[in-house]
């Protein structure tokens, strides 16, 4: 059975390593279906997960056997691990770290625990979507050099692989004996390598401590297990450039046969102020709020008035959608690109002021950041009236959401404001927007509205609360709350709004997010008991691995969209943190 031949799982069975500049999912015949190289945004050169021909797969000969696996603590090093009819075979993997942003180093350790094995090993490079087969594979000193397309090759702990074919890659059997791992080092380069390659066991030192020094212990979160992983997540998916991408992944289907199928794999400008705040939040490492702060502040700075909602990683701007002639994951259309990079989001300039106002009360705003907050006010002050995207990126309206968060990015930036008549300009244009919002967007029954021309509830509107907008006990917040709970929630899980006449979950799913917002704005409003229960509810809407999509299948218990998703991972860490406290 070739490479991906076995066709594409449910997304809660894969699992996802990274190193900052690229990921991979693994999946459990121990393939990496998918991963871009050399950024997050290029080309995947294995893409079985989407139909294409590219794939590294490392397995037990016994097709009897049952999958299963875990992270290691405080980082992305993953351990596959089968039980066979005959033993236990377990396969560590990870990117190494440090990274490169033009050369990436897969790691795979392999190991028989109670017994002999056979493991095959599978390796089929094809870069730019599957159209650049392998090709000048040579084995010399026991390396194998291939190349794909522009891509270099280099592979070490397979001395015994043959070719798969004419048009394919290479493939082995490796015998294992309990107690003996076997390494393969997996080399992809964008360059022609300027020394030997590096021996497993450095690689592997320097990968563990690399991930010891990113993720703390969270012993002090309600679930530090999975609030380390989020950190490990949040971590993995930020580029040594400051940007931090949404999702490693693109075209996995929010819902079966539609046109909502996006590319994630760029930084949007939101996400990263949320990840910021959250990692401020905790508290114990500061590395990701320095990083956001950096990137955002810059990206504000080059483009203010015209600031794009979504960036690639170093700040380039985001392509628009094409087609890629690949089958997709099944359900979805494949593309790459996103529409969402020529919108304004007014939102954005909201969330900037949130995140450096955190910045300063961490004492680590640089003054670049400063001089990007003044240069955010003054976009604000401009332009808060005019029509928009708004945070899901839909037709251009006057969204309420935006406007609260921009009243509390303002409220927050006052605080530390470097005069009072700075800090009294300020909060007046933050009552200007809160009263004509007010004016425009609340409803009879004293719950925020989505716009002045959609009376929808819309469970976004909780975040300006827990934000700061105003109070958690303002009665407008409290309804907003008790409103979202009344016409937005389904067996605990959390729903964005009603889309149109069917019912919740027909539409899309449950959006993993708003039900940690939900969580939070309980527990500001002093419901903690309810807030602890919504979060462990919403907590179990994860895959196999403990990672976390944007949406979550209620009725059949399945992860939606993209994987992993990291604003949800950053809501998790502060919904963790916030109510352990």
């Amino acid at each position: 059975m070739g490479i991906g031949r076995e066709g594409p799982y449910a997304l809660r069975e894969y699992a996802v390593i990274a190193d900052g500049e690229r990921g991979a999912l693994v999946g459990p015949h121990g393939n990496c279906v998918w991963m871009c190289f050399p950024s997050w945004e290029s080309p995947a050169l294995f893409d079985a997960l989407t139909g294409g021909m590219g794939g590294y797969a490392v397995r037990p000969a016994d097709p009897w056997h049952v999958w299963g696996g875990h992270y290691e603590d405080r980082g992305l090093i993953w351990r596959s691990r089968w039980v066979t009819g005959h033993g236990v075979i377990e396969c560590r993997e990870a990117l190494a770290r440090p990274a490169s942003r033009d050369r990436a180093l897969l790691l795979r350790q392999v190991q028989a625990l109670n017994g002999p094995a056979r493991i095959r090993v599978d390796l089929d490079v094809r870069a730019d979507f599957s159209r650049c087969p392998m090709s000048s594979r040579r084995l010399a000193d026991g390396l194998w050099t291939a190349r794909s397309g522009g891509v270099r090759i280099r592979w070490a702990g397979a001395e015994a692989a043959r070719p798969a074919g004419p048009g394919g890659g290479l493939a082995l059997f490796i015998d294992l004996e309990p107690g003996r791992p076997h390494d393969l080092v997996l080399e992809l380069s964008a360059r022609e390598p300027a020394g030997p390659l590096e021996d497993a066991r450095p690689l592997w030192e320097a990968t563990e401590a690399a991930w010891r020094a990113s993720v703390p212990s969270c012993a002090d979160t309600l679930a530090p297990r999975d609030a380390q992983l989020s950190y490990a997540v949040l971590t993995g998916l930020t580029s040594s450039s400051g940007g931090m991408v949404a999702a490693a992944t693109t075209s996995l289907p929010e819902r079966i046969g539609g046109d909502r199928d996006y590319d994630y794999r760029y930084a949007w400008i939101r996400d990263q102020c949320y990840a910021g705040q959250a990692v401020a939040i905790h508290g114990a490492r500061l590395e990701l709020l320095d990083t956001a702060v950096g990137f955002v502040a810059e990206r504000v700075l080059s483009d203010g008035p015209r600031l794009r909602p979504v960036y690639t990683v170093d700040g380039r701007p985001v392509p628009p959608e094409r087609p890629v002639p690949l089958p997709g994951y099944p359900g979805a259309r494949m593309i790459v690109g996103n529409r969402a990079g020529d919108q304004f989001q007014l939102d954005a300039f909201g969330e900037a002021l949130l995140l450096f106002a955190t910045a300063r009360r961490a004492d680590r705003l640089p003054r670049e950041a400063a001089a990007a907050a003044r240069v955010a006010t003054r976009v604000i002050a401009e332009r808060w009236n005019e029509p928009e995207a708004g945070i899901w990126e839909t037709a251009d309206r006057r969204w309420a959401h935006s406007r609260l968060i921009c009243v509390a990015g303002l409220r927050a930036t006052a605080g530390h404001a470097e005069s009072e008549n700075e800090a009294a300009r300020m909060l007046a244009l933050a009552d200007e927007i809160m009263a004509a919002t007010t004016a425009s967007s609340l409803a009879p029954e004293g719950h925020w509205w989505r716009a002045p021309d959609d009376h929808r509830i819309d469970a976004s509107l909780l975040l300006p609360v827990l934000r700061g907008a105003l109070p958690a006990d303002d009665p407008r917040a409290t309804a907003t709350m008790e409103k979202v709970r009344d016409a937005l929630v389904q067996d605990g899980f959390v729903y964005r709004y009603k889309v149109d006449d069917r019912p919740l979950g027909e539409a899309e799913g449950a959006f993993t997010l708003c039900g940690f917002l939900l969580a939070l704005v309980e527990y500001q409003c002093g419901e903690a008991a309810r807030a602890l229960r919504r979060f462990e509810r919403i907590r179990s809407g994860c895959g196999t691995s403990g990672l976390f999509t944007e949406e979550y299948d209620v009725r059949q218990r399945q992860l939606r969209a993209n994987l992993p998703q990291a604003f949800v991972h950053a809501l998790f860490l502060e919904t963790a943190t916030r109510l352990a406290r």
